[in-house]
C-alpha cells in the first residue's frame, strides 16, 4: 500500500466525520415535521426525503470502514492496533445497516404514520447499538495508544468514548419518557445527535493527527 492509498484511507475519517453530522443537521433543520430537539437522526430515513438519509448513513459507513482499514495500516501492532480498527469496522456496519434498514415512525415522526415496532425497526435498533458502542469502545481502546503522543491525546479520547455513551444512553431515556408522557417533547433527539457529533468529531481529530504524522511508504516495508 502507498503512501498516498494510506492518506486516502485516513482522509475518509475526516470526511465521514463532516459528512455525517453536516448533512443529517441540515436536513433535519429543514425537513416539514421534523424537530432536532425531538426526534432521533434515524428518524430521518423515514418519511420525505429519506433517501437523503440512506445515502448518508450508507457512504458515510463506508468512509469509517475505509478509516479503519488506514488506521490498521497505521497501527501495525501495539496497544489498540486490532481492536481499535475492529471496533470502529463494527461502528462502520452498524452505520451502514442503519441506513439500509429504515427505523419505525416514532413521537410523532412522519406525521400521520402509525407507530409500533417492526422487525426493521429492530434490526436499526441493533445496528444504532453496534455503532454507538462501537465509537464508544474504540475511542477508550485507542486511548492508551494516544497516550504514546502525550497525555492529553488520551484524555481527550477518554473523554469523548464517555461522553458518546453517555449522551446516547440520555437519549434512550428521554425518548422512554416521552413515549410514557412523562417528559413531552423530551429532547431525545438533542442528546442523540450529540452523541453522534461527539464521536464523529474525535474521528476527525484523530485522522487528522494521524495524517499530520510522518508515514513511511508502505511498500518499502
Amino acid at each position: 500500500m502507498t503512501t498516498r492509498t494510506l492518506n486516502a484511507l485516513l482522509g475518509s475519517g475526516v470526511v465521514a466525520g463532516v459528512l455525517m453530522p453536516a448533512l443529517l443537521w441540515a436536513d433535519g433543520a429543514t425537513r416539514p415535521g421534523y424537530s432536532l430537539w425531538h426526534h432521533g437522526a434515524s428518524q430521518l430515513g423515514t418519511g420525505e426525503r429519506a433517501w437523503l438519509q440512506t445515502i448518508n448513513f450508507t457512504l458515510g459507513g463506508l468512509l469509517l470502514a475505509a478509516f479503519a482499514l488506514g488506521l490498521r495500516q497505521v497501527l501495525r501492532a501495539g496497544r489498540g492496533a486490532i481492536w481499535g480498527p475492529t471496533l470502529l469496522a463494527t461502528a462502520a456496519v452498524g452505520l451502514v445497516v442503519a441506513g439500509l434498514v429504515p427505523t419505525d415512525p416514532a413521537l410523532g415522526y412522519p406525521p400521520g404514520q402509525p407507530t409500533g415496532v417492526t422487525t426493521s425497526g429492530l434490526i436499526h435498533q441493533a445496528a444504532g447499538f453496534a455503532l454507538f458502542a462501537g465509537l464508544s469502545a474504540a475511542a477508550f481502546v485507542l486511548a492508551r495508544r494516544l497516550r504514546e503522543h502525550s497525555r492529553g491525546w488520551a484524555r481527550y479520547s477518554r473523554l469523548s468514548g464517555l461522553l458518546i455513551i453517555a449522551f446516547a444512553f440520555a437519549a434512550g431515556i428521554a425518548y422512554r419518557l416521552d413515549t410514557l408522557g412523562r417528559w413531552q417533547p423530551a429532547p431525545a433527539g438533542l442528546l442523540e445527535h450529540l452523541s453522534l457529533l461527539t464521536g464523529f468529531c474525535w474521528i476527525i481529530a484523530v485522522a487528522t493527527h494521524l495524517l499530520r504524522m510522518p508515514i513511511p511508504d508502505a511498500t518499502s516495508r
